[in-house]
C-alpha cells in the first residue's frame, strides 16, 4: 500500500517537475495562450512578450518546486511513515493544483482558448486517491489492524 501511495506523489511530482521545464523553458507561450488572447506570440508588442514570458517563468518554477518538494518528501519523510509529511504532501499539491485547475477551467469557459486543463485534474485525483489510501489521520491502533 505504502508503495502506491508514494508512486502516485512521486509520478505527480515528476509530472509537476516536466511541466514546470516545459513552461520555463519554452520561448514563447503555448498555442491555448494564443487562441485565448487572440493573437500570435509574433504579434505582441515586445512589453507583453515580457509579461508573458514572465508569467511563463513563475508558473514554470512553481510547477517545477512543487514537484521536487513532492519527490522528495515522498521519498524520505512520508515513506518512512512520518504523520507531518503524510500531511503535507497532498496539502501541497491541492494548494498548488486547485488554483490552477480553476485558472485553467476560467480560460476554457470564458475565451477561445483550449487549456489541459485535465492534467490538474488528474493531479487532483492522483492525490485525493492517494490521501484515501494513506489516510494519515487513522490512529496508530487502526493502522496497524
Amino acid at each position: 500500500m505504502r508503495i502506491a501511495i508514494i508512486s502516485l506523489y512521486i509520478i505527480t511530482g515528476i509530472v509537476s517537475v516536466t511541466m514546470g521545464a516545459i513552461y520555463l523553458f519554452t520561448p514563447e507561450f503555448m498555442p491555448y495562450h494564443s487562441d485565448a488572447v487572440g493573437r500570435a506570440w509574433q504579434d505582441l508588442q515586445d512589453s507583453e512578450q515580457v509579461l508573458f514570458g514572465a508569467l511563463l517563468d513563475v508558473a514554470g518554477a512553481g510547477w517545477i518546486s512543487l514537484g521536487v518538494a513532492v519527490i522528495v518528501l515522498a521519498i524520505v519523510p512520508v515513506r518512512r511513515g512520518e504523520l507531518w509529511a503524510r500531511f503535507l504532501v497532498p496539502v501541497l499539491l491541492v494548494v498548488f493544483y486547485m488554483p490552477t485547475l480553476l485558472a485553467t477551467l476560467s480560460v476554457l469557459a470564458q475565451t477561445p482558448g483550449s487549456p489541459p486543463w485535465y492534467g490538474n485534474a488528474f493531479a487532483l485525483l492522483a492525490t485525493a486517491i492517494a490521501l484515501a489510501l494513506d489516510r494519515p489521520w487513522r490512529r496508530k491502533s487502526e493502522a496497524q489492524a
